[in-house]
């Protein structure tokens, strides 16, 4: 996935959605930052992320998510809107 920018809007939307780390460590990291915003963003926030972020991207954040971020609900809203179907079983932890 490619580097996100960092933009005034997204520093927002990051320390809104990502709210215990800096926004520009929350940005480093993209998969983990869409995940926050596609589980618990706004719709201001997903249309400032939109105008960054393809649905291939979106996808990705979806086949790489980090366990323990998204809902069952997000998961499956997700998975529907991009044609992502049948929906998988969330992301869980392994512990040896």
């Amino acid at each position: 996935m490619t580097p996100l920018p960092i933009t005034n809007e997204l520093l927002e939307v990051a320390s809104r959605v990502v709210w215990y780390k800096d926004p520009v460590e929350a940005l480093a990291d993209p998969i983990h930052f869409l995940a926050h915003v596609m589980t618990y963003g706004t719709v201001e926030d997903l249309r400032a992320v939109t105008d960054v972020v393809s649905d291939q991207e979106f996808r990705e954040a979806l086949e790489r998510a980090p366990a323990g971020v998204f809902d069952c609900r997000s998961w499956a809203y997700w998975h529907l809107k991009l044609g992502r179907l049948p929906v998988p079983e969330l992301p869980a932890r392994r512990f040896a």
